[in-house]
């Protein structure tokens, strides 16, 4: 059974969230493949992850480098798993994929966007029909994240 984690931002955008959720999964040495939504999307994270600190930087790559398998965190635009990542991230909208294929799966969408939301209940059930063990976090008003279901 692959955990399947539904992640709804309100109080702040992905750029703000994904990156310490990255260095959470590098700090347990997972290897972690990031699907996203459009080619472009993939490309502004790329960016995002060398700058968003300016005392370190994030290590990873695109599914369109040489040596992607290399990396701990690839980011794709395709259902691909180059690394042989263990945990998948699912962003704006990028289907989910093999789900089975992952020890976790994370789907990271935007609270505040109707059509997200729909794309996360229809995830959610399809997880829920699958028999995977799925679990709903928010964040509190605090910025920590709860698990409400």
């Amino acid at each position: 059974m692959t955990d399947v984690l539904f992640y709804h931002l309100q109080r702040q955008p992905l750029e703000a969230v994904l990156p310490p959720l990255l260095e959470k999964c590098l700090e347990r040495r997972w290897r972690v493949v990031v699907a996203t939504g459009s080619v472009e999307r993939c490309d502004a994270l790329d960016a995002l992850l060398w700058t968003y600190r300016s005392e370190s930087f994030l290590p990873h790559g695109t599914w369109r480098d040489a040596a992607a398998a290399l990396h701990p965190v690839v980011l794709a635009a395709q259902t691909v798993n180059p690394n042989r990542a263990n945990v998948r991230f699912a962003v704006d909208g990028a289907p989910l994929g093999p789900v089975g294929d992952f020890e976790r799966v994370v789907v990271l969408f935007d609270g505040n966007d109707p059509d997200a939301l729909d794309q996360a209940r229809s995830a959610w059930r399809e997880v829920k029909t699958a028999g995977h063990a799925a679990t709903y976090w928010q964040q509190s008003e605090h910025g920590r994240w709860e698990k409400k279901a």
